[in-house]
Order: structure tokens, then sequence, then C-alpha cells
């Protein structure tokens, strides 16, 4: 975590040799007699797919953009329901509201992931897809979630933003769904600044985010692109030649970038496992991108107390505590007006009364009480032998004082 910290003369390089043969031309169509046949953004698509198994990769503004995107490429719209889960970043709610579907907010588990228990009880006859969130680059109970989808015929978009490179079972996440969503802003595994992608392997899905993403344009090959095509309208959510230029150096990195992280992780948590400490389930450990290390403590006071603790020792957390309540459903009252009750629904399937709505501001349910006992240690790629073993001799002294 993440790949700026890669960032160096490859990059640099890079901008510098699409500038040159291309005449600066930043926009990822026209301009054919100024840009000597120069197209990095088709260039980083086709990378791209090659590089997770994806049949069509499309390069968007944003990771939030290509969730948008993939939405109303699947037909997503007022009426609609979607499912995705309590522990994730707003931007997967508020995509869904632009849609003008109604979210559907249920539990995570104790990989922090959608529970596919609670996914099962609130499906109602209005879902029209589901969004497990691959949270701090772990992933969810992918095959679960996946068939159970499948049975009722539903659509399932894997928002992978936190978790590119990671895998489940061999295979990429983001690829495992319908569709799968990238985000490559600064704090990502590999970055771009800003930026994003849809990956599918479904060819009309494909063409359909691909004319939303660009006004609607069909990019028929029989007519010039002044006289293209259209059948539905779009907006602009298109990447720039500059950040594509960007991205493909960033993604001959992303091996190393994720060993390195696997590697330190994993040193970390050999480090600290004695502690007495509840680490975070993982659904496929070897798949893991490695960016983050979570464990829980047994109290919300002790939580804090330990998040203190390793500021004193100038340690980050990574959005646990620090940025919870961007992350966490249960603390956006400025939304929570517009959820739809994931208690109604699973008491309409008959599920336990117990199961959490997730979806109130004030709801005290197990996502909160995960959530607010959650330490999140970020691990980076350039982390020495002494950044290392200072995280490892912090974290056992604070585990003695707190525990």
């Amino acid at each position: 975590m993440p790949g700026y910290e890669l960032i160096g003369p490859e990059e640099r390089d890079a901008i510098l040799e699409w500038f040159d043969s291309s005449n600066g031309v930043m926009l990822a169509h026209g301009f054919e007699k100024r840009r000597n046949g120069v197209f990095k953004v088709r260039e980083f698509e086709r990378a791209l797919a090659e590089a997770v198994g994806a049949r069509h990769a499309l390069a968007v503004s944003s990771g939030s953009a290509a969730l948008l995107v993939a939405l109303r490429a699947l037909g997503v719209g007022s009426g609609d329901e979607v499912i995705t889960q309590s522990f994730t970043f707003v931007a997967s709610v508020e995509a869904i509201l632009e849609t003008g579907a109604t979210p559907v907010i249920v539990e995570v588990d104790r990989g922090l992931n959608m529970n596919p228990d609670h996914l099962q009880a609130c499906i109602t006859p209005r879902t029209k897809a589901v969004i497990p969130v691959h949270m701090a680059g772990a992933a969810a109970d992918v095959d679960s979630i996946v068939r159970i989808a499948r049975e009722r015929s539903i659509y399932v978009l894997e928002d992978a933003a936190q978790a590119f490179g990671g895998t489940y079972h061999g295979r990429h996440l983001g690829t495992l769904g319908d569709a799968g969503a990238y985000s490559f802003d600064f704090a990502k595994n590999i970055t771009t600044g800003e930026g994003g992608a849809i990956v599918t392997n479904d060819i009309a899905l494909y063409e359909k985010a691909r004319a939303y993403h660009d006004h609607g344009h069909e990019y028929n090959p029989l007519v010039p692109r002044g006289k293209d095509t259209r059948s539905r309208p779009g907006f602009n959510f298109r990447m720039t030649e500059m950040q594509a230029a960007v991205g493909l150096a960033q993604l001959k990195k992303l091996g190393r970038i994720i060993e390195l992280q696997r590697r330190n992780k994993e040193a970390i948590k050999a480090g600290i496992r004695e502690c007495g400490l509840e680490f975070r389930h993982l659904h496929d450990p070897e798949g893991d991108a490695g960016d983050t290390l979570i464990f829980f403590l047994p109290s919300e006071k002790q939580a804090q107390r330990f998040a203190e603790e390793l500021g004193g020792r100038t340690l980050d957390t990574k959005n646990l505590p620090d940025a919870l309540d961007w992350h966490f459903a249960g603390t956006w009252r400025h939304m929570s007006s517009h959820f739809a009750s994931a208690r109604q629904a699973s008491q309409t399937h008959s599920a336990s009364p117990n199961m959490c709505a997730c979806h109130g501001p004030t709801s005290r349910c197990v996502c909160d009480w995960l959530l607010r006992r959650a330490i999140a240690l970020p691990v980076k790629a350039r982390m020495s032998g002494a950044d290392i073993e200072h995280v490892i001799k912090s974290v056992r002294a604070i585990a003695k004082q707190v525990l």
C-alpha cells in the first residue's frame, strides 16, 4: 500500500514518451492526424484485461465512476434494489443512489466482507444486483455470494477498488461475477492519480458500459466519430491518455508490489501472533493482496486506546478506526433515509430476528460491534527491516498494556 510508493523514473519517462510521440493529445479519441496512432487508454485497457484474465476492460475516470457505469450497463434504475455491505467506502452506496435504485445494506462476516447468510435473507423480488466489496485487500466469500445470486438471476458486480491484484482461488478479484470495478486513485495498489476500470467477460455489457462512459457513443466502425451512432444517453467518465501512460508503467510493477506487501504483512503477523489478538478471517489467505493487517480487541474502548498508543509511536491505522465514519453505513445519517429496511427484508424471509439492519444511523449491530473493535495496520511495499521491527515491537508493547 500503495502504488505511489514505487513511483519513479518509469512513470516520468512514460509521460514524456507519450507526450513526445502523440504531440500531447490527452483525449482517448480523435485528433488522428496529430496523435500519430498513439492510443494509451486503449493500450492500458488491453494490458489490464490481460493482467487480470478478463476479456474486456474499460478505463474510466475513477473507481466511483466504475461502479456507476457498471450499474447503468446492468440496467439498474428506479424501482430496483441493490444489495451491498455495511463495511465499504461510501462510493459503493453513492453509486447505487445515483442510478435511482434503493440500497439494501447487509451484515459483514468475521472477514469484514459480505455475510452470505444475510445476503440471502435480504433478497426481494426487486433485487437487481448485489455488490460484494473485497475490503482492505481480502476476498469476500465469493463462491457463496455468486451461487446465491445465480440461483435468483441477480447480477454480481464486484467492488474490488481496495483489492486490485488480489485473487480468490487463483482468479483475480473483479473477474468472478458479471463485472468488476477497480480504483486507481493515489492510495491504491497501482495508481493513475485518479482513475478506475470495469472488467467483464460479457461483450454486450462491455459495449453498454463503453457507451455510457462516453456520452452514448457506440464506437461504430462504419462512421467517423462525429457521425457515431447512439441508442441510449450517457455521460463523460473517460480516462485521459496521460493517466493511462502512468497506469501502463504502474501495471508492470503490480506483481512486485503484491509480493512485497504479502511478505511484509506475513512478517508483521508472525511477529505479533503471540500477543493474544484475534486476526481477521481470510476466505483465501493465499490470495490476500497484503496491504492491510486487521485484528480485533475485546472491546471498543480497548481498540480506541490501542489506536491512540499506535499514534504515540508514529504509527498510523488504515480506515479502522481513523476513517470508520467514511467506511461504515451505520454512520451515514446523510443517506440513511434512502436505504431500504434490511431488517424488514430479513423478517419477510423468516430470518433470525436478531439479524441487524445495518442501515440505521443509531443501530447497534454485529457490524458496529466488529468494526469498532478493529485495528487496521497499513502494510507498505517499501518497509525496511527496521520499519517492520518497529511495528512488531510497538504492537507487542501496546498489547501488554491494553489486554
